[in-house]
């Protein structure tokens, strides 16, 4: 049997098993948790706020390296504290007292999993690419430096984050605005400036999705995406970021993509039917080993996408998926299989055995084992020692400057793209009519141009989810201005929370899928009729090319974020920032960080 010295070791020099390293090489869900229900535990929906006595002994009997929290497992600062606290309790409780990886994904804007009214979300990487050709890396220094130390008060101590693709198709589903720019040294330079300040935060960063997820029109969430670039166009897109970023300040963990990149590796796998298939990129040694690490260098921690995503669990068990994952030198399979109550607790275990026996029958190789615990144990130096602390906590989430900040990055992405004469607002368009892809944002913007209006706004809203042309027609027909906002794409499944909810997603798509097109028929019926229009893109600038030309005047802010406070009232820094370029408080500094024809 195979064994290695804890980094964190006791004064005993306590050495670890095969089956502790294996599980060391597990970040692990607990999303929800139902504890003796029968019921299949796809159909649990028990948020796990506390940790159960179960879990806890689960951690530390298999020397879990790491969990995964979603927001259904972080509802408020003393919770989620007494949360991280008794997970590295539970950690503490196992033979090699290594402490846990405690991972999530706030990357801000479209993914942030902490609820927004505490902790701070900012409005994303597009938004901070927007502001690049005047402020620089400053954005993304100063946001990643925020988000850092709220993560590191709570007792979380890696950020799935920055996100580095590069966002080169128009038709991304699952990137688009999460990514700066469709520039790579831009990419690059935000990525690396966002790598240096979460981890001088205390926070381990995790670029993602290696080897780039930006040139795709599948979510790796439900199928399996193919990029057919050839490597000249590989290295000097998709790769280029990884590669800046690695050379100047190594992360403390890269993430896979669960894409086939057949340049890269066109090797074959045999999945879990029986099929032979084109490795993923989360399944490849030419790819997670000799390109990353031989050519590239780096020497950290890797960490795979979700397992349960729909590009390797359509094709893999969880076993046959860690077992390709880890002979292609992936240190950490990332929610290889759901826990949801006590029977999957059993059905854990024999996962468990059966990567023993893997192991006993080198379908796992020893080598690679050894070599990946060697290097989560030296990352898990670096890791704080104390746990998390209520009062930090309190006064670090959501604090004044990190809500200052979040307004000033709001407004300075704000990019005017086209104004024939609309912006700003003159006291002749005093009838304002609103048309929202749904109610609660046609709320945050009627409030927000009443807030900072000096005059006073008859506003009028049409909600894009459910409407009356006609109803809709007459407050067209009554206005003095139109102004009509679009958030495309659809929420994919990484920003709604996970696999876990892609039935949600389906539902929620049926709704939006006629949204552009009764969008598009209004902007026609008031062009037709001469009115003034304004468009908004909220999310991904690209529609801009159907609506620009039916408006006299577009913007874009990247985000359409709405926050509920304690008084039910609804806002967000996008819309307060659109707000006061609308009426001519504050100037449109941004500009397009990806190519959109208007």
């Amino acid at each position: 049997m195979s064994f290695i010295t804890s980094a964190h070791a006791t004064a005993a020099q306590v050495p670890l098993t095969t089956s502790q390293m294996l599980g060391q090489k597990l970040m692990l869900d607990f999303r929800y948790y139902c504890g003796e229900s029968k019921r299949p535990s796809g159909d649990c929906r028990a948020a796990m706020t506390t940790l159960p006595p179960e879990l806890s002994e689960l951690i530390s009997k298999y020397d879990i390296g790491g969990a995964i929290l979603f927001a259904e497992n972080v509802q408020n600062t003393a919770q989620i504290v007494s949360l991280t606290n008794a997970l590295q309790s539970a950690a503490q409780q196992s033979k090699s007292q290594l402490p846990l990886f405690i991972a999530i994904d706030q990357e801000g804007g479209r993914v942030a999993r902490i609820n927004r009214e505490q902790a701070t979300s900012f409005t994303g990487n597009m938004s901070i690419g927007a502001t690049y050709p005047k402020q620089g890396d400053t954005y993304a220094t100063k946001v990643a430096s925020a988000i850092g130390k709220e993560l590191n008060s709570l007792g979380i101590n890696v950020n799935f984050a920055p996100t580095v693709d590069v966002n080169s198709n128009p038709n991304n589903p699952v990137i688009n605005v999460r990514s700066f720019s469709e520039n790579p040294k831009v990419v690059a330079k935000l990525g690396l400036a966002q790598v240096k300040a979460f981890e001088a935060a205390g926070v381990l960063s995790a670029l993602k999705h290696f080897p780039g997820h930006g040139d795709t029109h599948v979510d790796s969430h439900t199928g399996l995406p193919r990029v057919d670039h050839d490597r000249d166009k590989i290295n000097q897109q998709d790769l280029l970021p990884f590669a800046e970023i690695i050379k100047a300040s190594p992360p403390g963990m890269i993430m896979t993509a669960h894409i086939q990149y057949p340049a890269l590796d066109n090797s074959k796998v045999v999945n879990s039917q029986g099929e032979s298939m084109i490795r993923p990129a989360t399944m490849s040694y030419q790819i997670m080993t000799q390109l990353l690490r031989h050519e590239l260098g780096y020497q950290g921690v890797t960490v795979t996408d979700a397992l349960d995503m729909a590009g390797i669990s359509d094709f893999f068990n969880p076993v046959d998926a860690t077992i390709e994952t880890f002979n292609a030198g992936v240190d950490i399979a990332l929610m290889p299989i759901a826990i949801r109550n006590r029977a999957d607790i059993k059905r854990f275990e024999q996962y468990m055995a059966q990567l023993a026996e893997a192991l006993d029958t080198n379908k796992l190789n020893q080598e690679q084992l050894s070599s990946s615990m060697a290097r989560i144990a030296k990352l898990k130096t670096k890791l704080p020692k104390s746990s998390a602390s209520l009062a930090i906590a309190n006064s670090t989430l959501g604090n004044p400057s990190h809500r200052r900040l979040e307004a000033e990055l709001a407004l300075a992405a704000i990019t005017e793209v086209k104004n024939d004469g609309v912006l700003p607002l003159r006291d002749n368009a005093q009838v304002v009519h609103l048309i929202m892809p749904d109610r609660q944002k046609c709320f945050a913007l009627e409030q927000a141009l009443q807030t900072y209006s000096k005059n006073s706004l008859t506003l009028s809203c049409t909600s894009l989810q459910a409407y009356d042309p006609n109803i809709a027609h007459d407050a067209i027909k009554q206005a003095d201005v139109i102004i009509a906002a679009h958030a495309s794409p659809p929420q994919s499944a990484v920003e709604i929370g996970g696999m876990d909810d892609v039935k949600k997603l389906r539902e929620h798509g049926v709704a939006r899928n006629v949204q552009p097109e009764a969008l598009k028929a209004l902007l026609q019926y008031g062009q037709k009729l001469g009115k003034k229009q304004l468009f908004i893109s909220l999310r991904a600038p690209y529609e801009i090319s159907t609506f620009g030309p039916l408006s006299n005047a577009v913007l874009a802010s990247y985000a359409y974020n709405v926050d509920v406070n304690h008084d039910k009232k609804v806002a967000g820094p996008a819309y307060t920032a659109l707000a006061k370029v609308i009426l001519g408080i504050a100037n449109a500094e941004g500009s397009l960080p990806v190519t959109v024809n208007h």
